[in-house]
């Protein structure tokens, strides 16, 4: 009878340790599945953070273009009105020194 009660103690224990390994193999998979989740959508928004960070990073490049172009511009216009004036005031020193 001992051992009979000794037999079923032990198969009860191994029972309620196979559910218990059970369960916490469930409670594993669980908690790896919601990380591996987690982790793809914060890579997804990292992802999205980087091409808006891209988008405002080509609109700033294409500002200081624009501005570089519109500098050369003016740099040029006045250049050339330097230039003029200064052809103007040599015409003028000419005409001084025919005088």
């Amino acid at each position: 009878m001992k051992k009979v009660l000794l037999i079923s103690f032990l198969v009860l224990a191994l029972g309620m340790s196979m559910v218990s390994c059970r369960e916490t193999a469930d409670k594993a998979k669980d908690a790896t599945e919601e990380a591996a989740q987690e982790a793809g959508d914060a890579m997804e928004e990292a992802a999205d953070e980087m091409e808006e960070m891209g988008e405002g990073m080509k609109e700033a490049g294409e500002d200081a273009m624009d501005s570089m172009k519109e500098a050369g511009e003016e740099v040029e216009n006045a250049t050339k009105k330097a230039i003029d004036e200064t052809k103007k005031a040599v015409e003028e020193t000419k005409e001084a020194v025919k005088n």
